[in-house]
């Protein structure tokens, strides 16, 4: 019977080393093999967590990870633990392990994740905009036609939007979201989250486009808020019946008319004229 090995998806501080878990220094420490994006960065991590790392480094980064990713399988068959860590967050996420993980999965091999801090979640919850229900978009596309059709896709996406962005394309993005969602949609940029400048701009996009045009710098993370439908106009005949209900209940008609009208988004004018009428019909 084979025993394969087990493939670790190990999430890296986005800012700041103490962030990191016990449990990561251990997996350092005892993995046959770290594949890691940057091995300069992997040392360098290692060294402020004051870890020997006892296993075999390899580089795994975009340009190798098709043909690393072969060789790592080989090796996750031959009961040994690799452990796939990007230069920061969750591997796979807009960085290099989906290949990795997809080829494990079909070959049977142990999948397991060591959580760590998170850029996309870090952002939506200092965004001070819904949480609740979100969605990640990771980078725009680069180029200016595919990226205003993606992002015109997304126009009626009602869910808060996570982007990840690089700071000198950060100003032609909120423009082209800006023409895409509307001006005044509201977004946050989150810079060199969890570091020591960090710093998080909210605003509508054209505002936000406005600051990113005297220069940005740093990890950048964009947060924008949803789609919200248009109800269209307010069922009069619905609210003079919730106006006739306070009324019947013992509530002032003024009173009645002016919290039904406020709650609808209605002129209370509107509204104390629709109900006159319906009490002076026969």
């Amino acid at each position: 019977m084979r025993e394969d090995g087990r493939l670790v998806l190990a999430g890296a501080p986005i800012g700041q080393a103490g962030d990191v878990s016990p449990r990561l220094r251990d997996v350092l420490r005892s993995a046959d093999v770290v594949a890691a994006e940057d091995t300069r960065r992997l040392r360098r991590l290692a060294a402020d967590l004051g870890v020997e790392i006892g296993g075999r480094i390899v580089s795994y980064y975009d340009a190798n990870e098709a043909g690393r990713a072969q060789e790592l399988i080989e090796t996750l068959k031959e009961g040994r633990t690799v452990v796939v860590i990007t230069d920061a967050g969750m591997p796979g996420v807009s960085d290099p392990g989906y290949r990795l993980t997809r080829l494990a999965v079909e070959e049977g091999v142990t999948v397991t994740a060591l959580p760590g801090p998170s850029a996309v979640t870090t952002a939506l919850a200092v965004s001070g905009l819904p949480s609740d229900r979100f969605c990640f978009e990771g980078f725009p596309p680069r180029k200016q036609g595919e990226r205003a059709r993606r992002l015109a896709s997304l126009a009626a996406e009602e869910r808060t939007m996570v982007f990840f962005e690089a700071p000198h394309r950060l100003r032609e993005s909120l423009e082209a979201m800006a023409g895409a969602f509307g001006p005044d949609r509201s977004a946050a940029v989150c810079r060199e989250l969890t570091k020591t400048y960090e710093e998080v701009r909210r605003g509508g996009l054209a505002e936000l486009a406005a600051w990113a045009a005297g220069g940005v710098k740093g990890e950048i993370t964009v947060v924008v808020a949803g789609h919200v439908p248009d109800e269209g106009p307010p069922d009069v005949e619905a609210l003079v019946a919730e106006v006739d209900r306070r009324v019947a209940a013992g509530e002032q008609r003024k009173a009645a008319v002016a919290d039904v009208a406020k709650a609808a988004g209605m002129p209370k004018r509107d509204l104390y004229d629709a109900v006159h009428k319906r009490s002076t019909t026969p």
